[in-house]
């Protein structure tokens, strides 16, 4: 049907009413206006619940639980000496804090790594019966690096045999030594079936290196890759290797996820891409060597990993929400940094090349409260979608699609504070400009505009976008182009108008969902 705007703007101001909930442990609480609720806390987001936060670690599946260990300092709001920190969930989404993981020790302080299940025991550090989750990860010696030695990084394991509750660290660590070269870190592992044996990507300063082992233990150096390819504006950090299925074709390609940082699309950090085929010893890149592909063009998506052990084919990524341009000055309290939501990872092939597509999961539905569908909107100037208390935007998932023409999404609160997202078809690109969204004076790296060019050449752009209290996250084209970002307004930002400059426009089955928190 086609809704005239008066009677449009109406009839969607029932639909975004945001319900809050507390929680102080893992049982459901009554609400609590202190708990995950302080001014900027995400409501969607994982986020610890003080402290420093940074790389999501060790992800795995594993009876029914996703892990999510993390980099995490608890005694401060800044970066300082790294363990893991530790969050469970079932979905995803509602997430059971832990006991830290692993803690630093003489060896080092825990950088990234990753965790696998090693249900045949080939580790010979559980049994049969009790199979271990072994846990790769970067040992940093502050004080070799002090002293001025290049040789401070080295990988260690541990492993745990009560479902990840406690972990033990292996007696004869580190299992995979310096070779002689900074950076060397950020271990990757997961099972290679065709050769039956356990694989490890390692970041190693500006390439990727491969090794093999047949028990978690021994590791043998395969091969290389990256010096000649890609970008190279900073150091490699948090590789991975996966095998994804390409849609609408019976074949699988490889993907190299490489995150580098600064150098970014939009400055700081930022995660590139490869495509390709890996034999088991060697990966060999489809893309031409200075070809540069971004995960997520926006600013505030960096050091994504996948979940291992994940059942049936579906890839499933995280990433930190921050950029390291400005992640320690962020105005939060008592915590620092957030977690992307949790998306699928697809592939499709456009013109002889392949594409990462990043869509959030299903699992997110579960928060939807209440749902408006239309079918056409025409807009010919602006419409206000919504406005003012008690109606709240913070909290939302917006799904459609346009034609490709000029289209404003403003994003404001009664402080005339606004983000905006513009689809700019002339140049065929968007972008979100947070330069007026709140608190921006923390830094000087902390940009106002980002931009992501469109990828997909379709007449129709197709769009979902997903607010927090804090933070936008927008799909267009089913994910082809990707733009992560957060800000902090003194208010939260509770009204939506739509504007466009060339009209008019059609919005085409314009879904508003309400969320409500995850807390």
């Amino acid at each position: 049907m086609t809704v005239k705007i008066n009677l449009y703007s109406c009839l969607l101001l029932i639909i975004v009413v945001v319900t809050s909930c507390g929680k102080k442990s893992a049982s459901i609480v009554a609400p609590d206006s202190l708990y995950y609720n302080e001014a900027h806390r995400p409501q969607l987001h994982f986020s610890p619940k003080e402290k420093w936060m940074n790389d999501p670690n060790g992800m795995i599946y594993y009876q029914g639980e996703y892990h999510l260990f993390y980099q995490y300092y608890p005694e401060a709001m800044v970066w300082g000496p790294m363990h893991w920190g530790h969050a469970v969930s079932t979905d995803m989404i509602h997430w059971q804090h832990l006991p830290i993981a692993i803690y630093p020790d003489s060896l080092g302080l825990i950088f990234s790594g990753s965790a696998v299940a090693d249900e045949n025991n080939t580790s010979g550090l559980g049994t049969t019966e009790k199979p271990p989750m072994v846990a790769m990860f970067t040992y940093h010696s502050m004080e070799k690096e002090k002293a001025g030695k290049i040789d401070y990084q080295n990988q260690g394991i541990a492993y745990s045999i009560d479902k990840g509750r406690t972990w033990t660290k292996y007696d004869h660590n580190p299992v995979l030594k310096n070779p002689g070269i900074k950076d060397f870190r950020d271990p990757k592992v997961f099972w290679h079936a065709e050769t039956k044996k356990w694989i490890v990507i390692l970041a190693v300063h500006d390439h990727i290196e491969l090794y093999s082992s047949d028990d978690l233990k021994t590791w043998h150096k395969l091969s290389e890759f990256g010096k000649t390819y890609g970008t190279h504006g900073g150091v490699w950090e948090c590789p991975d290797l996966f095998q994804v299925k390409v849609e609408k074709e019976n074949s699988k390609k490889w993907v190299m996820l490489v995150s580098v940082n600064p150098g970014g699309p939009n400055g700081g950090s930022g995660t590139q891409y490869f495509t390709g085929d890996f034999d088991g010893v060697k990966f060999v890149a489809d893309e031409n060597k200075k070809t540069i592909k971004w995960l997520d063009y926006g600013p505030d998506d960096y050091a994504g990993v996948t979940w291992s052990n994940t059942p049936g084919e579906r890839k499933l990524f995280l990433g930190w929400m921050s950029n390291w341009a400005y992640a320690q000055q962020v105005p939060t309290s008592p915590w620092r940094s957030a977690m992307t939501l949790p998306r699928e990872l697809k592939l499709e092939k456009i013109s002889n090349s392949f594409y990462l597509k990043s869509a959030v999961t299903e699992e997110l539905n579960k928060q939807v409260t209440s749902e408006k569908t239309f079918d056409t909107v025409i807009i010919k100037d602006s419409i206000s979608i919504w406005k003012g208390s008690p109606f709240d935007a913070s909290m939302a998932l917006m799904e459609g699609s346009i034609e490709a023409k000029d289209l404003e999404f403003n994003f404001t609160n009664s402080l005339k504070q606004q983000m905006t997202i513009r689809f700019d078809a002339d140049k065929k690109q968007f972008y979100i400009d947070r330069g007026n969204a709140g608190s921006n004076d923390f830094s000087k790296e902390f940009r106002g505009k980002n931009y992501s060019p469109r990828i997909s050449t379709s007449d129709t752009i197709k769009f979902t976008i997903v607010t927090d209290v804090s933070s936008v996250e927008v799909f267009l084209d089913d994910g082809l182009s990707v733009m992560t970002s957060i800000y902090f307004p003194d208010k939260k930002l509770t009204d939506l108008t739509i504007r466009t400059k060339k009209s008019p426009v059609k919005l085409h089955n314009l879904t508003v969902k309400q969320l409500k928190s995850v807390w």
